[in-house]
């Protein structure tokens, strides 16, 4: 299995001007052909420091993938850097150059003079045609190991990596299998909680398992390295089946399902309320945009105990409804949440403080709300009729 270093390139991005994508889509495709990725670096458009990096990952990498500076600018150092780093010069090449001046009339428009930078590349590299931007591509063998620049503009990095890296890569070291990723999300736990519950799986060599905390959220991820896709999810099931096992009512969804998709299937006929206070309406606003948006929506009483007598009066006349109350205190030195479920005029409490950054307390809260509704909905569920058979 080749390993990859993938060299994300532009001073914009070391100075948060733009967000570095390419990187996680090309983590993305790579982990999908079975080549490791163990190490991404950002830096500067400075060709001797490029230079210097590529050297460094070529002792290191079987691959080496850098993304941005093929532009047509004095500051688009790539090609440069390319070249020095293998110690060949650049050349000029005539048939790059056709393809720039063509890709321009497509667009109805003529290349500049700066623009014939694009059609130099390293000395015996393969050259990429980009039929999508006026960046080519190009590729750098030396020994076993290859250098793979591509353009920085995403949609022109994707399509080039789809249809000309990847059939290169896959032919090259002959790739077969696939790195398969399951993600099991948590709520109502810390990280080091589930750290503690999970800590002898985090210890597997493949598959392997690693936790991301997020406020209120600590996802699990289950990676396996197979040679097929069904190898891969037989080795992932049981590593799932145990932690399931352990973390139980814990686990509230996996790979893209969110926190706010688990609350309408558990509401069947049972209609939902929701008073808040404290948040400016964040909760409601955040519900309004996601699927629970066709939810009937009350804001902001004065007080918890308004939120509670509210709800205990209105479930008095509509038992079949479920009411979410929620006060948010930011006064005190830690911000605080207090919760309440209402059904059937029995009452459901909990008190959570945050010691977070308070920037993150707001989708904390949200977070711990939705997360106790939840846990009421499943634990209170109505019993279906038994067959009287």
């Amino acid at each position: 299995m080749p390993s990859v270093e993938i060299i994300a390139i532009g001073t914009e991005l070391l100075l948060g001007e733009i967000q570095d994508s390419n990187t996680r889509y090309l983590a993305k495709a790579l982990r999908n052909i079975n080549v490791d990725l163990f190490r991404s670096t950002i830096i500067g458009d400075n060709p001797a420091r490029i230079s210097d990096l590529i050297k460094e990952a070529l002792s290191r990498a079987d691959i080496i993938i850098t993304s941005g500076g093929l532009g047509p600018t004095v500051d688009d150092p790539t090609r440069l850097a390319v070249a020095q780093a293998v110690d060949v010069e650049l050349v000029f090449i005539t048939q790059l150059w056709d393809q720039i001046i063509e890709r321009f009339k497509r667009y109805g428009r003529a290349p500049t003079e700066n623009n014939r930078r694009q059609a130099y590349i390293p000395q015996n590299a393969v050259a990429i045609e980009n039929p999508v931007g006026t960046a080519p591509a190009f590729i750098v063998e030396i020994g076993g190991k290859c250098i793979i620049s591509l353009p920085g503009v995403p949609h022109e990095l994707e399509y080039l990596l789809e249809n000309r890296v990847i059939p290169y890569l896959v032919d090259k070291y002959s790739l077969i299998g696939v790195i398969k990723v399951k993600v099991l999300h948590t709520a109502g736990l810390g990280e080091s909680i589930v750290d503690e519950q999970v800590a002898d799986l985090e210890r597997l060599s493949n598959p392997t398992v690693g936790l991301l905390a997020h406020p209120g959220q600590t996802d699990i991820r289950i990676t396996a390295k197979a040679e097929s896709e069904k190898e891969a999810e037989d080795m992932i099931t049981p590593i799932r089946a145990t932690i399931m096992e352990r973390l139980g009512i814990t686990v509230f969804g996996e790979d893209t399902e969110t926190l706010e998709s688990t609350i309408p299937p558990l509401l069947n006929n049972r209609q939902l309320k929701i008073y808040e206070s404290g948040l400016s309406d964040y909760l409601a606003k955040k519900l309004i945009n996601s699927v629970l948006m066709n939810i009937p929506l009350i804001h902001q009483p004065a007080s918890a105990s308004e939120i509670f007598d509210a709800q205990i009066k209105e479930s008095a006349h509509l038992p079949e409804q479920i009411f979410l109350g929620m006060l948010f205190s930011l006064k005190s030195e830690w911000p605080s949440v207090h919760i309440i479920v209402v059904e059937n005029n029995r009452a459901y409490f909990l008190d959570r403080t945050y010691g977070g950054p308070g920037q993150n307390a707001p989708s904390w809260a949200f977070f711990t709300a939705l997360d106790f509704l939840r846990r009421t909905l499943i634990t209170n569920a109505p019993q279906k009729d038994k067959d009287p058979k």
